[in-house]
C-alpha cells in the first residue's frame, strides 16, 4: 500500500511514518518547512518529502492519505482530499488497525514524563530479552530512535492526550487500547482545545475504559485528579505508586512495593520527577513479566532522552544545557531536580514560552514561582500577547526579559561566569540559541 502523510516532520507522524516503512509500505509525506531531525531520518530510510501542502500531490494517487493533527480545514491539500473523497484517516487511527491490533501495548500518558518514561520502560523491556517495538515522542538514547518496528508480541507508545485531528477532537491515546496504562500524572494544560482540567479527566478516563479486566493501570497516588478519573469506574487492576501503600522510594533509592523491597535504584538521573518514573517503569515492566530487579540493573545504564537535560557543550567553563520542560510543573521539577547536582555553583535559567497554552498566558500566574529555583531567569518574549515582566515581577532583579534573540544572547554570554549552568527551556528550535551560546561564550575560555 501507498500511503501519503500529510504532517510528516513531527515527532508523532514522523514515527509512524518509520513504522509505516518498516511495515512494507511505500510511503511519502509532506510538510511545511520540511526540517531536521527528522526530515534527515525519513530521508535515510527512503521516505520522500515534499515541500508544503501543494493541492498536485493528489497525483501521486496514494492509496490512503494519513493526516497529522496539526493539518486542519482551508489546508489546499486536505481541501483537494475532500473535493475528491479521496480515502483519509487519521495518524492514531492507522497505527491502531495496521501496528497495534495484535500488540501487547504499554501506554504512557500523563501530563508531564510522558518521552522519559516511555523511554525507560522500552529500555527496561529491551534489557529484560523482550524486543519491544515503540514509538516516542523524542529520540531515546539507547536506541538512537524514536520509534523501531519489530516481531515481539510488545509495543510501547507515548500515549498523547491532545486531539487526533481536525475530524476526531478525541485525545490520540483512546486509539490505542493497552493492556498497561501507566497514567503519570494529570494537570491543565493544552488551553487551546481544553476549556478546563476537567475536560482532560474526561478524556483520560475513556482512556481508562479501554483497557481489559486482564490488564495493569499503573497510577501515580499522588494525584487528586487521577483518582478522581478513577473514581469515576474502573474495571482494571490499579497499582499505584508514589505512595506507602503501592510503589515507593524508601529514602532516596531504595525501591519498595507496600511493605518489601524490590532493590535499589543507581543511576545518574536527578530530581523526584525521574524517580517518580522510575517507579512507573518498573511497575509496568513486572506485568510484562520484567522482574524489578532486572528493571534496576537496566536503569542503571538508561541514558535520558535528547532534550531532556541534554548537555549541549561547555564554554568558557560555562555548561549550556537543553530541556523541553514548557509548564510551569516541568520548569520547576526540572530547575529543583537540576539544583541536586549544581554544588552550589549558579544555575541560569533561559525560557521560551512557546506552546499553545504558555502563548495564551494560561500559565503566567505560575511562572515566577516555577523559576525560583535558578539564581538568574533570561525569558524571551517575542510575539506573546500577554505582560511577561508582569508576570515575573516577583523574582525582582533575578529576571530579565527581551524580544530580540541576539540581544539575549549577548544578555546570557554578559552576566555568566565560569561555573554556571545555563538551562535553555524551549518546546522548540529556539531559533538555534544554544550554538548562538557556545559561540558568544569561548572567548571567555582560557
Amino acid at each position: 500500500m501507498h500511503i501519503h502523510i500529510l504532517g510528516i516532520c513531527g515527532t508523532f507522524m514522523g514515527g509512524l511514518a518509520a513504522l509505516a516503512k518498516s511495515s512494507g509500505h511505500r510511503v511519502t509525506g509532506c510538510d511545511t518547512s520540511v526540517y531536521p531531525p527528522m526530515s534527515l531520518q525519513l530521508e535515510k530510510l527512503g521516505i520522500e518529502l515534499i515541500e508544503d501542502y501543494d493541492p498536485a500531490q493528489i497525483n501521486l494517487q496514494p492509496d490512503l492519505y494519513v493526516i497529522g493533527n496539526a493539518v486542519s480545514r482551508g489546508n489546499p491539500l486536505m481541501e483537494a482530499i475532500l473535493d475528491r473523497d479521496l480515502p483519509y484517516t487519521s495518524g492514531p487511527q492507522w497505527l491502531r488497525e495496521n501496528i497495534l491490533r495484535e500488540k501487547w501495548v504499554l501506554a504512557v500518558a500523563g501530563t508531564h514524563g510522558k518521552t522519559t518514561t516511555t523511554s525507560m520502560l522500552a529500555w527496561i523491556l529491551e534489557y529484560g530479552g523482550l524486543d519491544p517495538g515503540f514509538l516516542i515522542g523524542g529520540v531515546a538514547q539507547n536506541f538512537e530512535l524514536s520509534a523501531r518496528l519489530t516481531i515481539s508480541p510488545f509495543f510501547v507508545i507515548e500515549a498523547d492526550e491532545y486531539d487526533t485531528a481536525f475530524f476526531d477532537k478525541r485525545s490520540k491515546f483512546v486509539h490505542y487500547h493497552p493492556r498497561t496504562a501507566i497514567l503519570n500524572n494529570l494537570e491543565y494544560d493544552h488551553a487551546d482545545i481544553f476549556p478546563d482540567l476537567a475536560s482532560i479527566e474526561t478524556q483520560f478516563h475513556h482512556l481508562v475504559r479501554t483497557v481489559p479486566s486482564s490488564g495493569l493501570i499503573v497510577a501515580n497516588g499522588t494525584e487528586e485528579s487521577l483518582k478522581r478519573v478513577l473514581g469515576r469506574g474502573c474495571w482494571t487492576p490499579v497499582e499505584w505508586f508514589g505512595n506507602d501503600e503501592g510503589w515507593h522510594i524508601d529514602g532516596n533509592a531504595d525501591i519498595c512495593f507496600g511493605e518489601g523491597k524490590e532493590g535499589r535504584l543507581s543511576w545518574d538521573l536527578v530530581g523526584e520527577h525521574n524517580r517518580s518514573n522510575a517507579l512507573a517503569a518498573i511497575a509496568a515492566a513486572r506485568h510484562c513479566g520484567v522482574p524489578p530487579k532486572v528493571s534496576l540493573d537496566a536503569l542503571s545504564r538508561f541514558r535520558n532522552v535528547k532534550r531532556r537535560m541534554e548537555l549541549r557543550g561547555i564554554a568558557g567553563g560555562i555548561a549550556i544545557y537543553d530541556d523541553f520542560a514548557h509548564h510551569p510543573t516541568a520548569i520547576s521539577k526540572t530547575l529543583s531536580g537540576f539544583r541536586e547536582i549544581a554544588q552550589g555553583n549558579r544555575i541560569i535559567a533561559v525560557l521560551e514560552p512557546r506552546s499553545n497554552t504558555m502563548k495564551m498566558g494560561v500559565m503566567k500566574d505560575r511562572l515566577a514561582q516555577s523559576l525560583e529555583s535558578a539564581n538568574l531567569v533570561f525569558c524571551y518574549d517575542k510575539d506573546l500577547g500577554w505582560d511577561v515582566k508582569s508576570a515575573l515581577s516577583p523574582l525582582g532583579a533575578r529576571a530579565r526579559v527581551c524580544s530580540d534573540l541576539e540581544q539575549l544572547v549577548d544578555s546570557i554570554a554578559t552576566e555568566s561566569r565560569p561555573g554556571d549552568h545555563v538551562i535553555v527551556m524551549s518546546n522548540g528550535s529556539f531559533g538555534g540559541i544554544h550554538e548562538k551560546l557556545l559561540a558568544a561564550l569561548q572567548p571567555k575560555a582560557g
